[in-house]
């Protein structure tokens, strides 16, 4: 079987499309309505193993397709932000470009980056305490 070059476009397209539109208030809405629907046609159907039965099924169905166009969106927008940092962290001169590839870094190298990183946030902010405490003095 010949696979088109075009399937990605298409899915990534209705990946996309799916996910925006049950992120509206108005699916959520459908969702509450279908729910309440098959609530009220439960003593007509004498609370059956079949009414049930339709309600689980629907659901499962739902949430094992919705599972992959979640996915799908999720890793699309991802990489598009790490691309992004990727250009903002190569375009800023006194950055460190070793930062582009984050993601390949080991659970350990990310730790003592994120160590580096907190340490970093302390010293300005002790900095800025500093500052303020100086033009606090300076307007006395």
């Amino acid at each position: 079987m010949k696979r088109s070059s075009e399937t990605p476009t298409v899915f990534r397209r209705f990946a996309h499309s799916v996910s925006h539109a049950v992120g509206m208030p108005s699916a959520f809405v459908l969702a509450c309505l279908v729910i309440v629907v098959w609530a009220a046609t439960g003593p007509f159907f004498n609370y059956s193993d079949t009414w049930q039965l339709a309600i689980n099924t629907g659901t499962t169905i739902v949430t094992f397709l919705m599972y992959f166009v979640i996915q799908n969106t999720q890793n699309r927008d991802s990489q598009v932000v790490q691309l992004k940092l990727d250009e903002l962290i190569r375009a800023v001169e006194a950055a460190r470009t070793e930062l582009v590839d984050m993601e390949d870094l080991s659970d350990e190298e990310l730790h003592r980056l994120q160590s580096q990183f907190e340490s970093l946030r302390r010293s300005a902010e002790s900095e800025r305490r500093a500052r303020e405490a100086g033009s606090a003095e300076k307007e006395r």
